[in-house]
């Protein structure tokens, strides 16, 4: 998708992270003993992001072919209303919830009321903090993410090739209400800082900390005009961004978008490089138009596929398959994870990843 189409579709893109529509349930054949009628309630941030969409149609699908009943939410990122819709589960009876939460410390009451039930919960793709009454995490390694997005940037820089700069940079992170955020930035710094303190990247803003630099929500539309303020303060008399650290396709979009308003995208001036998360069909558009550098690519089918596992083996008195018990302390536990490993796509492999393995069809990134 060309950039003068992208900014109209800033607004519609939110949240992190990213399947397309072309996304395929992954087939799990029903288990002997499933307890065929019992509900499990699935709530998901937002409808405006493409990857919750399918986050919560392959959770459900996958869950009802086991033979669970499944009542699946979206709260369109409002706070008030997932708590709702957590009490209107609990009340209906469910037998195990699934999470990705909006703020992930603002549901510590209706948690307590699932204990109080026994309720077992599962923290979906974002950690719920603050709270004893999570049982298990699925999600990606989140540290990675950002490690791989922070060495797509030195590989779109040539970096990673010798080149010595100085390079202009800008870093983005996301909503300091999720706790992924946190851990997608500080993957990021441990690759960038030894390039920041050789002075072979300059964040010529000077603004470098997370609480600075974080999107509340994951708004694209607020990373678009930090980006503008961004180049209107910092960037005049000739002085040129070359590379943006983004942590989320919506984001990328705004930051694409705000750059093309202040003349780059040309053969004089060229897109600095840009990363992502997510592949969103918008940015893999973009990445093949030569726009966006790079996307770091997390299988949802995988992680729903993964989901469905543990919420089948605690609903059958059994302990699902976990892969790391020490690095997700929510503030008052460690929270029992299992970790997928992500991949960055760009113009080189997305073909291989994204087209080859059924995550989109070809014609729907013409």
């Amino acid at each position: 998708m060309r950039i003068a189409a992208l900014a109209g579709i800033v607004v519609l893109s939110t949240a992190l992270a990213a399947c397309g529509s072309s996304t395929k349930t992954v087939d799990q054949t029903a288990a002997p003993g499933a307890s065929a009628g019992g509900l499990v309630g699935v709530t998901m941030p937002t409808k405006s992001s493409e990857r919750w969409i399918h986050d919560g149609d392959n959770i459900k699908a996958q869950l009802e072919k086991l033979g669970y009943q499944v009542d699946l939410q979206y709260a369109e990122n409002d706070i008030p209303t997932q708590v709702n819709q957590i009490e209107n589960q609990i009340t209906k009876g469910a037998k195990l919830l699934v999470i990705a939460s909006i703020d992930g410390t603002a549901i510590t009451t209706q948690l307590q009321q699932a204990a109080d039930k026994k309720i077992p919960v599962i923290a979906y793709d974002r950690l719920i903090r603050n709270s004893p009454n999570v049982d298990y995490y699925a999600t990606f390694d989140n540290f990675k993410v950002g490690v791989e997005q922070a060495t797509s940037l030195l590989k779109g820089l040539k970096v990673d090739t010798g080149a010595t700069g100085p390079f202009n940079i800008e870093l983005f992170a996301g909503s300091p209400d999720d706790n992924n955020a946190t851990f997608f930035f500080n993957g990021a710094m441990s690759v960038l800082k030894p390039h920041i303190d050789k002075g072979v990247l300059k964040v010529a803003s000077g603004q470098t900390d997370f609480s600075t630099v974080a999107i509340l929500r994951w708004d694209p539309a607020t990373a678009q005009r930090r980006m503008e303020d961004l180049l209107t303060k910092t960037y005049r008399g000739g002085a040129v961004v070359h590379g943006v650290l983004s942590p989320y396709d919506g984001l990328s979009i705004g930051i694409l978008s705000a750059l093309k308003s202040n003349g780059y995208g040309t053969a004089a001036q060229p897109y600095p490089v840009v990363t992502g998360q997510d592949a969103e069909l918008a940015s893999v558009k973009s990445i093949i138009a030569g726009e966006q550098y790079s996307t770091v690519f997390k299988d949802t089918r995988e992680l729903a596929k993964v989901t469905v596992g543990m919420a089948d083996a605690v609903l059958k008195g059994s302990k699902p398959e976990v892969n790391n018990t020490k690095d997700y302390d929510n503030g008052n536990k460690v929270v029992p994870s299992q970790l997928l490993q992500p991949v960055t796509v760009d113009k080189t492999n997305y073909q291989k990843e994204l087209v080859d393995s059924g995550y989109y069809k070809a014609d729907q990134l013409k």
